[in-house]
C-alpha cells in the first residue's frame, strides 16, 4: 500500500518529517517498509510558465521553438518536442539548475543550433503519470512564475506500507490517517464520506437498475447507484498526481474516481456502462461448470461452480471481487454509469484468486474480509466526485441488497487484566484516549471499560486480548515498557537438553571427519523420487504435496536427504571442484511412518488425504571423488563403501554408541552388492552404500557413496556424558590373531557378535584387519582375520584362561558354520 504524504496530511497532519513518522508507525505495529520520494528531489527551479509563441524549428520537423514567460528574468526560449505545445498554454517549466527525478541537473543546451533555456515538462517527467506525448497543460488561472510546488506536490514522500492481514483498515488512506492520529494525537479530519452527493436526477434508481443476489452467503451486501449525464475525460491534475504517487495509472475520470475511492476507504468499486447492461439488471450467482468469460485484462478464463460472478441478463460481466469483464466496461462513449459497491466472502475471493491465478488491488482487500458498512461509505464519496468532476447527475436512491449485518460487538476490558498482561500500569484515562483515537466506542464501567468495536476493525478485534494489544502498542512498548529479565527462579540457568547436546556433537564429529555441512531445501519437486528410482509401495515415493508452492521445483516435501546432497554435489562439481565430502542434518517428511521415526503429527495438507505424518531428524553424508589429494606417497583413490563405513563407525564411536551392525540390503538408489542396512543395538538406523550408476548419471556425477541414518535411535544408543570412571591397570594384555573361515553369506557382524559373546568380559577389543576370498579357502567361503585383545583389571591372565575363552569362541562360531583356521603368536604386551 503506497500512501502519499500530502494525501495523508489532508486528513491528519502530524507535522513530522516523513522518516520520523515512519519510525513512529513501525514502533507501534504498522510496518513501513520504506519512504520513497516521487518526483524531483528538490522543488527549486520548477515554475509555472506561459507559452506566448511556438514556431517550427528551422532544422527539425519534430521540434518547436517556444517563447515562455516564467516571471522574473523575462521570457525564455525553450525548444520543445511535444506535438501539442501551442501559444497561450499554461505549462510546467523546469529552469536551468533544476534537478530532474533521476537526479540529473538541467543545464542550458543547444538543440539543432537553437539555444534552449529550460524544459517544458510532460507528466512522466514529474512522475505524476506516464504520458510523454504531450506537455502538461495547467489551469490558465495560475500566475506566471508561481512555484510549481504550490500547484502539484513535488519531492513527494510516499510511505510504502506492508499491511498485515488483520489490518484491512490500513488498505485505505483514511485508515492510515486514523492510525497516525492514534499514534501522534494529531487532529483527525472529518470522515470523507460524511457528506453525500445531492440526488437531482429524475425518477429513482429502481427505474434504471435491478439487482438479484442468489448467493447471499457469498455476497453479504450489494449496492448500486445510477449517474446520468456523465462526461468521460481526463481526470484533473491533482487526482492524476495522487493516483500516480499511489502506484495507479490514471485512465479516465470515472475509472480514476473508483480507484481513488478504493485507495481512500479500502472499499473497491466497479463502474458499468449502464447502456451496455441489458435492462440495467445485475445477477449475482455462481458460475456454471465450464462457463467462460473474458476479463478486463483480455484473458479468457474458464470458471467452476465455486466462482462467484456478477452477470447481466445474457452473460457474465465480472468475476466477483477480482476483475470486471469487457462487456460493460466504461468507454469514451459512456454517458450513464451504474456504480457498484459490494461486499464479498473473503475466503471465497481468496480461493478464487488462487485458483484462477488472478490477483488485483480489489481482491487483496476483499480477501481480508471487509465489513458490509464500507459499501455505502464508498458510494457517497464516489458519487460526490462524479458529480463534481464528470458533470454527472445522481439519480435518487440506492439499491441495497443486504443479508443481516453482523451484530455490534462490545468487549469488556478489565483494568487489572491490562496490568497483568502488559506488566505495567496504564491509567484508565489513557486507555480510553488510545481506544477512542482508534475509533472504538468506550464507556467507563468502574475499573473496567465497555468497548464497542468499529466496522473498520470488526474482523480484527474480537477478544479482550486484542484490546490490550491496542492499548499497549499505543502506550509505547519501546518507550514505556521497562526491560526486565525473565523470572526463572534463583540459581536456574538455561542449558541444552541431552538430545540437543548430542545432535550438536554429531555434527561436530562429522565436521571433524572432513565433511562440510550443507543446508538443503525441505521442499523438492514431486519427480525426485523417480530420479532416485524409488517406486511404490515405498513410502518415500509418495511425498506430501505443498498446498501453495512457490514453484514446481518446490511442490513437495522431501522424503530423503540424498536428493539435496546430490544437488549440492553436482552444483559444486559443475563449477570446477574435483571432490566433495558433504553432510546434512535435517528433517524429512513421511506419511504414516512408525513412531520410532520421530513421532506422529496431525497432518492435513490440501490435495492429500489427512494421515499421520512424521518429521524424523536424520544425518546424511555423501562423498564424491578422493577424500585426500594424490601425493608421491600414493592416495587419490575415490571414496568407496568402506571409506564411508569407517566414517559412520567413527561417528558412532564419537557419540559413545556400541558397535554398529551392517547387513547386506537393497536400496533402489544404491549399487547392487555395495549397500548395507545399518543398525545399532538391534534398532534400525538407515542405509550405507555406493550410489547407483544410473542415479549418478542423472545428476551428472562420476560416482558417489553415502549414508543416511535416523538420529533418534543413534542418539538413544549414545553414552556420551554417561561414561563411568575406569582405573588405568598395570596388568598386561594378551593379543591374538585369529583366521576364521566362514560361509560367504555370513556377515562380519554375525562373526563379531559370536566372538564377543564367547570372549565375555575379558575380551576387551575385536578388530578386523583382513578379508580374503579365493581358492585357498574354498568356493563359497571367506577368510576373516581378527585381532583380539584380552585383559583383566586385577590380574595378569593365564594362558589357560585365554585358551578357554578361545574354545568358547570356536563353539560360538560353529553355530554359524565357521571355523578357526589358525591362531597367530601370542603377545603379552604391557599396554592396556
Amino acid at each position: 500500500m503506497r500512501v502519499p504524504y500530502s494525501w495523508l496530511r489532508e486528513y491528519c497532519d502530524p507535522e513530522l518529517p516523513a522518516e520520523e513518522l515512519a519510525e513512529r508507525l513501525v514502533m507501534t505495529g504498522t510496518e513501513v517498509e520504506r519512504v520513497e520520494v516521487v518526483g524531483p528531489p528538490r522543488p527549486d527551479n520548477f515554475v509555472v510558465g506561459k507559452v506566448t509563441e511556438a514556431v517550427q524549428h528551422p532544422d527539425a520537423d519534430r521540434l518547436r521553438v517556444c517563447t515562455v514567460e516564467v516571471g522574473d528574468g523575462g521570457p525564455r526560449t525553450i525548444v520543445c518536442g511535444a506535438p501539442n505545445v501551442a501559444a497561450g498554454q499554461t505549462v510546467a517549466v523546469a529552469l536551468p539548475g533544476a534537478r530532474m527525478p533521476g537526479g540529473e541537473k538541467l543545464r542550458k543546451a543547444k538543440l539543432r543550433g537553437v539555444a534552449s533555456e529550460g524544459m517544458i515538462l510532460a507528466a512522466d517527467e514529474l512522475e505524476i503519470g506516464d504520458d510523454h506525448e504531450g506537455t502538461l497543460v495547467l489551469d490558465d488561472a495560475l500566475a506566471v512564475g508561481t512555484p510549481l510546488s504550490q500547484v502539484i506536490p513535488l519531492a513527494e514522500p510516499v510511505f510504502e506500507i506492508e499491511v498485515t492481514p488483520n489490518r484491512s483498515d490500513c488498505f485505505g488512506v483514511f485508515g492510515v490517517a486514523r492510525e497516525v492520529h492514534a499514534v501522534t494525537a494529531a487532529p483527525l479530519g472529518a470522515e470523507p464520506w460524511a457528506q453525500d452527493a445531492p440526488a437531482k436526477g429524475e425518477g429513482s434508481v429502481e427505474d434504471y437498475a435491478k439487482v438479484t443476489v442468489e448467493v447471499p452467503d457469498l455476497c453479504p451486501r450489494f449496492t448500486v447507484r445510477v449517474l446520468k449525464g456523465v462526461k468521460i475525460g481526463p481526470s484533473p491534475l491533482w487526482l492524476q498526481e495522487r493516483l500516480a504517487a499511489a502506484g495507479q495509472r490514471p485512465i479516465s475520470n470515472v475509472v480514476d474516481i473508483t480507484n481513488y475511492v478504493m485507495l481512500l476507504t479500502a472499499q473497491p468499486l466497479h463502474a458499468y456502462d449502464l447502456d451496455e447492461v441489458p435492462g440495467g439488471e445485475l445477477i449475482v450467482r455462481t458460475a456454471r461448470a465450464g462457463e467462460r468469460m473474458t476479463t478486463l485484462d483480455g484473458t479468457e478464463r474458464e470458471l467452476d461452480p465455486e466462482v462467484v460472478l456478477v452477470c447481466d441478463r445474457d452473460q457474465p460481466s465480472g468475476i466477483a471481487g477480482l476483475m470486471g469483464g469487457q462487456v460493460s466496461e466504461v468507454s469514451d462513449q459512456t454517458t450513464e454509469v451504474l456504480l457498484e459497491a459490494a461486499n464479498w466472502n473473503g475466503s471465497n475471493i481468496l480461493q478464487t484468486s488462487r485458483k484462477l491465478g488472478l490477483r488485483s488491488e480489489a481482491s487483496a482487500r476483499f480477501e481480508k474480509q471487509l465489513h458490509p458498512d464500507l459499501t455505502l461509505r464508498a458510494q457517497a464519496i464516489a458519487c460526490k466526485l462524479m458529480v463534481e468532476l464528470c458533470g454527472a447527475t445522481l439519480v435518487p436512491g440506492t439499491i441495497d441488497v443486504a443479508a443481516p449485518e453482523p451484530s455490534a460487538r462490545t468487549l469488556r476490558l478489565r483494568g487489572a487484566r491490562v496490568t497483568a498482561i502488559l506488566g505495567m500500569e496504564i491509567a484508565q484515562g489513557d486507555q480510553v484516549g488510545y481506544l477512542e483515537r482508534l475509533g472504538f466506542g468506550v464507556e467507563v464501567a468502574g475499573a473496567d471499560l465497555a468497548v464497542t468495536v468499529p466496522a473498520d476493525r470488526y474482523y480484527d478485534v474480537t477478544r479482550e486480548i486484542d484490546l490490550i494489544e491496542e492499548v499497549g502498542r499505543l502506550h509505547g512498548f519501546d518507550r514505556n515498557l521497562a526491560a526486565t529479565l525473565p523470572n526463572v527462579g534463583e540459581g536456574k540457568v538455561g542449558r541444552l537438553n541431552r538430545t540437543q547436546r548430542l545432535r550438536r556433537r554429531a555434527e561436530d564429529e562429522l565436521r571433524d571427519l572432513g565433511f562440510d555441512q550443507v543446508v538443503g531445501w525441505s521442499f523438492t519437486d514431486p519427480g525426485q523420487a523417480g530420479r532416485l528410482r524409488i517406486e511404490e509401495p515405498d513410502e518415500r515415493a509418495d511425498p506430501i504435496l505443498v498446498a501453495n508452492p512457490l514453484s514446481d521445483e518446490g511442490a513437495a516435501m522431501r522424503t530423503t536427504l540424498l536428493g539435496s546432497l546430490l544437488d549440492v554435489a553436482a552444483r559444486n562439481l559443475a563449477r570446477g571442484r574435483e571432490a566433495v565430502a558433504l553432510f546434512e542434518a535435517g528433517a524429512v517428511y513421511l506419511r504414516g511412518a512408525p513412531p520410532e521415526s520421530g513421532g506422529p503429527l496431525a497432518g492435513d495438507f490440501p490435495g492429500n488425504t489427512p494421515a499421520p505424518v512424521t518429521e524424523p531428524h536424520r544425518y546424511g553424508a555423501l562423498a564424491v571423488g578422493p577424500p585426500a589429494p594424490r601425493s608421491w606417497r600414493g592416495g587419490g583413490e575415490p571414496a568407496d563403501f568402506f571409506a564411508l563405513k569407517g566414517v559412520l563407525e567413527a561417528l558412532a564411536a564419537g557419540l559413545g554408541c556400541p558397535p554398529l551392525a551392517f547387513e547386506p540390503a537393497v536400496e533402489p538408489f544404491l549399487h547392487p552388492g555395495r549397500s548395507a542396512a545399518v543398525s545399532v543395538g538391534g534398532a534400525p538406523l538407515g542405509w550405507l552404500g555406493e550410489v547407483h550408476p544410473l542415479v549418478c548419471r542423472t545428476w551428472d556425477l562420476p560416482a558417489a557413496v553415502g549414508f543416511e541414518i535416523d538420529a533418534a535411535p543413534l542418539l538413544a544408543a549414545a553414552t556420551l556424558g554417561e561414561e563411568e570412571f575406569e582405573d588405568v591397570t598395570t596388568f598386561p594384555v594378551i593379543r591374538q590373531d585369529l583366521a576364521i573361515v566362514a560361509p560367504v553369506d555370513v556377515s562380519y557382524a554375525q562373526v563379531r557378535d559370536a566372538v564377543t559373546a564367547g570372549g565375555g568380559d575379558l575380551l576387551q577389543r575385536v578388530e578386523l584387519f583382513d578379508r580374503y576370498e579365493g581358492t585357498q579357502v574354498g568356493e563359497g567361503k571367506v577368510s576373516l582375520a581378527l585381532r583380539l585383545e584380552f585383559g583383566a583389571p586385577d590380574r595378569t591372565l593365564a594362558d589357560e584362561e585365554v585358551s578357554a575363552l578361545r574354545a568358547a569362541i570356536a563353539t560360538g562360531l560353529e553355530a554359524l558354520g565357521a571355523v578357526i583356521r589358525g591362531a597367530g603368536g601370542e603377545d603379552h604386551g604391557g599396554e592396556t
